[in-house]
């Protein structure tokens, strides 16, 4: 069972309440990661993930937005990356490895699934969860939410059709959103009232 854990309710107060700016620091996170972050401007140094060469992160990376919150993007020197921010904020990367059983909790953001891994929290780090390829995406909460560097890259990462979804997911911004391959429920007709039975005259 992928991301099926609900968030706690510290993780979630976490991602909707930034701190003072700092840098995004990613050395140490256990996600599969191997970046140099760029200093101020200039190009941001990234390594490429092993699949980014797909077609498919091409179709997410030719959609992702211009500014996440209100970090400008910058240019970077790896395929299928992008990095917004100065000094880098966000940081996305397409073409990581299909993801294993997992105990992460699992957030929906506008109908993409993420499992999320704050082990080095204020520096979130989102999996993007029933994709192929698999999109990661490292936020610096301490100068922007999670959710909202999520949901403008959500919407490019929804150009690849979910093949599956997490179990439990927690909507981050409510509103009913349907997790990817929720099948609709099935209404039932209400009962007919039978006709009266017709009365033959004596």
């Amino acid at each position: 069972m992928l991301g099926s854990r609900r968030p706690p309710a510290d993780t979630l107060a976490a991602m909707n309440t930034p701190a003072p700016r700092r840098a995004i620091a990613v050395a140490a996170l256990p996600l599969p990661l191997a970046l140099a972050l760029g200093g101020c401007a200039g190009t941001v140094n990234l390594e490429a993930a092993p699949e980014s060469n797909a077609v498919a992160c091409a179709e997410i990376s030719v959609r992702l937005p211009d500014v996440v919150g209100e970090l400008e993007r910058r240019s970077t020197n790896a395929q299928a990356t992008a990095a917004w921010g100065d000094p880098a904020a966000v940081i996305y990367r397409c073409g990581l490895p299909p993801i294993g059983p997992s105990d992460l909790p699992c957030f929906t953001v506008d109908g993409v699934d993420w499992l999320l891994d704050d082990s080095e929290a204020p520096d979130f780090a989102f999996v993007s969860y029933g994709r192929t390829p698999v999109t990661e995406v490292i936020v610096d909460n301490d100068v922007v939410r999670g959710p909202d560097a999520l949901r403008p890259i959500s919407a490019a990462v929804a150009a690849v059709p979910a093949e599956l979804r997490c179990l439990d997911a927690t909507d981050v911004f409510g509103g009913g959103t349907v997790a990817p391959g929720d099948e609709p429920e099935e209404t039932t007709a209400p009962d007919e009232t039978p006709a009266p039975e017709e009365t033959t005259a004596p």
